[in-house]
């Protein structure tokens, strides 16, 4: 929830970005500020234990947070960073429910295709800056999409559910095979979704929001993701089978880096 903004925080108060490596949320956050010129302390969450004790302290559970003073703002949409920091800016409209679904119907056929590519040696390696493995990656691209297929039938999106690994024994071709079930039960639920304007409310960590605004996000959000699934195979030499264009992505709010530095 966004905490108000209140006295302690004073407009000489410095912006502060709590983040950590691989987030797409924080990426897009920072890239977002950056470009309208707005200056910030970056704080990396994951390998800095003084900056997790100070998003403790403010009451924060996950990342990306924008902090002023005492106050801050969960960031998974970029309207709440825009209202916090009072910006006189919008964000692009989203694409149709439509086509948002056909995009993350898309990406999910693909990041199949792409699990299926890793090789046992490295599957469960952690990956760069963060403790996060070709495994973990690319079940989470499909937990991300369950999890927006569930808020669609008034389950609550909750945070925790992002941290969700795959079972020990699970190899790649489980998770591809999962995967796909997932996406099939995307499409089963857009086929007899009797609202296709999305306009409805459904609940999240963050407040209750618009289906469609959440739509977009678990489309983006998975994209961003399989990118990364496509960097870390050509870390392994691996030519992506299939890669996914600028034209697959076209329309969705993705950050212009694959991975944060």
């Amino acid at each position: 929830m966004n905490a108000p903004i209140a006295n302690e925080a004073s407009p000489a108060a410095r912006i502060r970005v709590f983040w950590q490596p691989g987030c797409s949320s924080c990426l897009r956050t920072k890239e977002f500020l950056t470009r309208q010129g707005i200056e910030f302390e970056s704080i990396d969450v994951h390998n800095d234990p003084e900056g997790r004790a100070a998003l403790a302290a403010l009451g924060a559970r996950s990342v990306p947070v924008v902090a002023l003073g005492k106050n801050y703002t969960l960031c998974q949409s970029i309207n709440d960073v825009i209202r916090f920091l009072d910006l006189k800016t919008a964000p692009t409209p989203p694409l149709p429910p439509a086509m948002l679904v056909a995009k993350l119907a898309h990406v999910l056929e693909a990041n199949a295709r792409y699990t299926r590519q890793f090789g046992e040696q490295h599957f469960r390696e952690p990956f760069r800056n963060r403790n996060r493995t070709p495994a973990g990656l690319t079940f989470h691209v499909f937990r991300v999409a369950e999890m927006g297929v569930q808020a669609a039938h008034q389950t609550e999106l909750r945070f925790e559910g992002f941290d969700d690994v795959p079972p020990d024994e699970w190899q790649a071709e489980d998770i591809a095979r999962w995967g796909e079930s997932v996406r099939e039960k995307l499409l089963a639920w857009w086929e007899h979704e009797t609202d296709r304007t999305l306009l409805y409310d459904v609940p999240t960590y963050y407040g209750r929001r618009a289906m469609h605004e959440v739509l977009e996000r678990t489309a983006w959000h998975s994209a961003q993701h399989t990118r990364q699934v496509m960097l870390m195979l050509e870390s392994e030499g691996v030519s992506v089978d299939r890669p996914l264009t600028a034209d697959d992505l076209a329309g969705l709010p993705l950050p212009e880096e694959v991975w944060d530095k």
